[in-house]
């Protein structure tokens, strides 16, 4: 009997619907297509990403078995992603995502300081009687500095990042502190940072930690007399990644243990990379000495992405998932959601999931459908350059004509309708609007207001026109 894709996947499908439920059976694994057969190398098309992520997350260990049940030991999957742009003229475009395509982010073991006394050690990181140990990186391989974005909010901070991660503990970014509001990529810039280490140093010993992990490790240490062995660990490693620095606000023998290991990495040329929500100015229930330790490398701060970069980002996330979307469903997203890179993300994954679960091709009203009641549900306000969108395109302008000085009669009119609803709509200042108008001041704003509101009045046409934008401005 010849031995083919569809024969294999089959036997593997028996196996599967034995030992999962029916509607997950149903919704999972039967859109599921064998492609090809290449020795010890099983291909299956999935629809999406989105797919490929889940059974990823929740069926892996099943699919290994079944894989290596069927062809052997050596069984490899492999999946080959097809999504429906909604474009008659292009083809569907398909990536191949190999399971162990990952790359090594090890350290390699290290030995065990001459300090220790194993007959007494009760340090939850080291093994009585081993002279070596390993310490996992924590490092998440999906971050990395290739699929960071840059742009005027981030150039700072990136480019001392990629210096850093050629040079750990050489450069005068140490410790390198980068900060910014939630959402706006601190962690996932710090896990490139450490990757990109990696990578280009492998020898190093790099731990990415969590502030909050490392509070509540020290208690347990505290607890267990073990405080020494604490703080040998950590004296270990070549680079340490410390995230949300800002929850050792008044926590104060977790500063004080902190500045200790702070004080031996540093003097000992090692790399600390810190990330927090704050400056180091602003952080609240900080020791002095600690802060003016921060302060010694480099701050560099993450701000709120302009459109540009934000469409930059969207477009990143096609390319590496393998998915080609309409470019008005792109720009609707990153005009309707421009506070907050993960909430961004967030819809962009619940439209593919929904696309993907129902079957549908995602089209700008399926987007709108989707993204609005995102928006609502998060209580997000429309944002400026979103009406300054939705104008030009009513009035089928571009829209870099309604921030040029033209004083045509149809750019005017478009660009005063733009600042009404601007401050109708937006918390936003006067003179932020007029920035985004051109750089125009405050009173020409205020003068656009009263005109449009003097129209309103005495032209029904223009009355009309303001009717229809308001209706497809406003979130439902």
């Amino acid at each position: 009997m010849t031995i083919t894709c569809k024969s294999v996947w089959d036997a593997c499908i028996k196996v599967i619907k034995d030992n999962i439920p029916a509607h997950a059976f149903k919704t999972w694994f039967e859109p599921i297509v064998p492609v090809r057969l290449e020795k010890d190398t099983l291909t299956i098309q999935v629809p999406s990403h989105f797919y490929y992520e889940w059974l990823e997350e929740h069926y892996i260990n099943l699919l290994k078995k079944v894989i290596k049940k069927e062809i052997g030991p050596e069984g490899q999957l492999e999946y080959s992603i097809v999504m429906d742009n909604n474009q008659k003229d292009a083809n569907p475009y398909t990536v191949k995502l190999p399971t162990s395509n990952k790359p090594d982010l090890k350290n390699a073991p290290i030995s065990v300081p001459n300090s220790y006394n194993e007959n007494q050690i009760k340090n939850p990181f080291v093994i009585p009687g081993l002279k070596k140990i390993n310490i996992e990186s924590n490092l998440n391989p999906a971050y990395t500095l290739e699929n960071f974005v840059e742009g005027d909010c981030n150039r700072l901070a990136r480019s001392a990042g990629y210096a850093v991660s050629k040079k750990p503990g050489g450069t005068a970014f140490n410790p390198l502190l980068i900060y910014g509001g939630v959402g706006l990529g601190k962690s996932h810039l710090a896990h490139a940072i450490g990757i990109g280490i990696k990578n280009q140093h492998p020898n190093k010993t790099v731990l990415y930690v969590a502030s909050e992990k490392f509070a509540h490790q020290f208690i347990d240490a505290l607890k267990n007399n073990s405080t020494n062995d604490f703080i040998h660990f950590y004296q270990m490693v070549d680079v340490l990644i410390l995230d949300d620095v800002q929850f050792f606000s008044g926590k104060v023998k977790t500063q004080d243990v902190f500045f200790h290991i702070f004080n031996h990495l540093h003097q000992n040329g090692k790399q600390i990379i810190l990330t927090s929500d704050k400056p180091p100015v602003e952080l609240q229930g900080m020791e002095q000495r600690l802060l003016s330790r921060f302060k010694w490398g480099l701050s560099a701060d993450l701000t709120l992405p302009d459109l540009e970069t934000r469409i930059a980002i969207l477009e990143k996330k096609m390319q590496y998932e393998g998915i080609e979307l309409p470019r008005d469903v792109v720009e609707y997203l990153a005009f309707s959601i421009n506070t907050n890179i993960r909430e961004m993300e967030g819809a962009w994954n619940s439209l593919l999931a929904q696309a993907s679960l129902n079957k549908k091709s995602i089209t700008l009203e399926l987007a709108k459908q989707m993204i609005d009641k995102f928006v609502k549900n998060t209580a997000r306000e429309v944002s400026i350059d979103y009406i300054q969108k939705v104008v030009c395109d009513y009035f089928d302008l571009p829209l870099e004509m309604l921030k040029s000085k033209t004083r045509k009669r149809e750019v005017v009119q478009a660009r005063q309708i733009s600042m009404y609803f601007s401050k109708k709509m937006t918390k936003s200042s006067l003179a932020s609007i007029g920035q985004h108008c051109g750089g125009k001041d405050h009173a020409t704003v205020l003068h656009a207001c009263r005109t449009v509101l003097n129209l309103s009045e005495t032209d029904k046409q223009f009355k009309v026109y303001l009717e229809d934008l308001e209706k497809k401005l406003t979130i439902q």
